[in-house]
């Protein structure tokens, strides 16, 4: 099979991205072997990339957002069938979707939403994964619950689910931050209440609108900002981040009685969680909430054929950290 494999070159000591031939993957009894339609770049895609050493394994098959159609199964695996189309994530533990063929989990897979096409449908599982977990398991939220919720960094990947699926709970009000006209508009269009500018401090801008905030949801620069969420935010507010964490002080949270969320979507699948199914169930509530308009894809570059040069092209533009939305690649 076609992959596109990382490895650390010898004469630069760099990583580069390779195009391989390599054989068919062999699953699971509870795995699914899916032939690869679509994909989409996240930035765990260059964190893994920038880690690997001469030491690791090679090649590195990189990915963890897929639409595809299902080609096999193992014994223990009932609700699929071949020719089913799925999306996933998957687990950064094992080979990802960067080629023609992967074995992944049958837990952590969804059937597709019927409505999109597969480039459409790539960009949504990892973010879409991530968001539920931190809205509605971490943060509990729900549809009777009147909070008012602070996203940091709205206009990426994470940051567009966030806002799509806290406006499908309706006593939610929703602040986003962005500070380009672009990303600011972006998250108008995906349902914001009201955008803010995060390059400019928080607190007064939250005040001009007459908004306490309950619960923030940081996509960025939680370190830098943490200071500023816990001066803002209500007594018994919950935080939740995505990115590192390197140095936050919990003792800080203690005067406001607030708690301190670290949503890492990987964490079920790494540990083989029993509750792993979560995932898979997860995805078929967004599948659902496609089908049904309420939320949409966040695609906004599709960069065309799955080749080493698209996939270098993809991982410098998320390095640029100027990206909306998401980044796809279709077809092998």
């Amino acid at each position: 099979m076609k992959a596109i494999g990382c490895i650390i070159d010898e004469s630069s000591n760099q990583s580069i991205l390779k195009e391989l031939e390599l054989p068919v993957p062999t699953c699971g009894d509870n795995d699914l072997l899916v032939k690869v339609v679509s994909i989409s770049v996240n930035p765990v895609d260059t964190k893994v990339r920038q880690l690997l050493t001469t030491k690791d394994p090679a090649p590195k098959i990189l990915g963890w957002d897929a639409a595809g159609e299902v080609v096999g199964r193992g014994v223990d695996v009932t609700n699929f069938n071949v020719g089913d189309k799925v999306f996933y994530a998957g687990s950064i533990t094992r080979p990802g979707s960067n080629a023609e063929y992967q074995c992944v989990d049958a837990s952590l897979v969804s059937l597709a939403p019927k409505s999109l096409s597969m480039a459409q449908i790539a960009a949504l599982p990892l973010t879409s994964i991530t968001a539920a977990e931190l809205l509605f398991e971490h943060f509990s939220l729900q549809e009777e619950d009147n909070h008012n919720l602070l996203i940091v960094g709205a206009a990426g990947g994470v940051g567009s689910m966030l806002i799509q699926l806290a406006k499908t709970l309706s006593n939610v009000t929703i602040v986003a931050t962005a500070s380009r006209e672009s990303s600011k508009s972006w998250a108008q269009s995906l349902g914001a209440d009201h955008v803010i500018n995060h390059s400019q401090p928080l607190k007064p801008q939250l005040e001009a609108l007459d908004i306490s905030i309950s619960h923030i949801a940081s996509c960025q620069n939680t370190v830098a900002n943490f200071d500023q969420y816990i001066d803002l935010i209500t007594p018994f507010g919950k935080i939740g981040f995505i990115d590192t964490g390197e140095g936050l002080d919990p003792m800080k949270l203690k005067p406001k009685s607030l708690s301190l969320h670290y949503e890492y979507m990987f964490a079920r699948p790494m540990h083989q969680a029993k509750d792993r199914h979560k995932q898979g169930e997860w995805l078929t509530l967004i599948a659902k909430l496609i089908d049904e308009q309420k939320i949409k894809t966040t695609i906004q570059q599709n960069l065309g054929q799955i080749n080493a040069e698209n996939l270098e092209k993809a991982h410098q533009l998320l390095l640029s950290q100027q990206t909306i939305g998401k980044i796809v690649l279709a077809s092998f």
